[in-house]
């Protein structure tokens, strides 16, 4: 992987081609983009050093491993232009609900295809990835996009059937996240806390919980245990917790948006 072409640059695409160029900076890697917003694909490319391409064709000719970072509406119609330029290259789709087969039928039946799930974090370097492979990856090339996507998070690798349950995962993820932040600064100002106050102690608690588990590599139950001693107040806000199921919420919730997932890519 030599020369790296990103269809695309919004957030996703945007995201990966301004990190993954600082890896590729020390490799030798050489990266190129297109996107029908000129003004934003300028503006990508001035701010990592990238060559804006002229068209998603010339972009295809010009590199041999193509990131598709297109909305899926609009993806069969990039296909279609670029499909005679792919044969015997590596393309890579961050779209969501878009199959490997579905890929295959519309012009990627020539070339090595991958599948990965990003989300929000990603933007930041903190995102969690899923990657799905296709037919024809050797170790070696896998190795490579997998030391790419290492730019935008954590990346695991895991077969195509599962990508939909990664959407309600980690995918969707961030927005749970966002929402348990809301609530718990929401309860600090019910509680009499100021607002501004609140909200930073909500926010840097969730911050440094994750933190914790990462570094320590607790178990959550073990973790949680910590925290909560007899008669005390953790029990007692985790017993009302318990007592309207947010466990069973949370289960519910991924499930519905794996399902969701599934309804989309049809």
């Amino acid at each position: 992987m030599k020369r790296v072409g990103v269809i695309g640059t919004g957030n996703m695409g945007g995201a990966l081609l301004q990190r993954a160029a600082q890896i590729g900076k020390m490799k030798g890697w050489s990266f190129t983009a297109y996107d029908i917003e000129k003004e934003r694909l300028q503006e990508v490319c001035q701010s990592c050093g990238a060559t804006p391409a002229q068209s998603n064709r010339a972009l295809v000719e010009a590199c041999d491993t193509i990131v598709l970072a297109v909305k899926p509406q609009v993806y069969k119609d990039v296909m279609k232009e670029v499909a005679e330029e792919l044969k015997d290259k590596t393309l890579i789709s961050v779209m969501a609900g878009v199959s490997l087969s579905s890929l295959k039928e519309t012009g990627g039946g020539s070339c090595r295809l991958a599948r990965i799930m990003p989300n929000l974090p990603a933007l930041i370097g903190q995102g969690a990835l899923a990657c799905a492979w296709g037919e024809g990856w050797s170790e070696e090339e896998k190795s490579e996009v997998l030391e790419m996507l290492s730019a935008m998070g954590t990346v695991v690798e895991l077969p195509e059937s599962l990508m939909d349950a990664v959407t309600g995962l980690s995918g969707s993820g961030p927005a749970y996240l966002f929402l348990f932040v809301e609530a718990l600064s929401d309860a600090g100002v019910r509680a009499g806390i100021p607002r501004d106050t609140a909200y930073k102690l909500a926010l840097q608690t969730v911050i440094g919980s994750a933190q914790f588990l990462k570094e320590k590599g607790l178990h959550p139950a073990l973790a949680k245990e910590m925290v909560t001693s007899p008669g005390g107040t953790t029990i007692a806000g985790l017993h009302v917790m318990e007592s309207y199921g947010l466990k069973g919420i949370i289960m519910d919730a991924v499930v519905a948006a794996t399902e969701r997932s599934r309804e989309l890519g049809g």
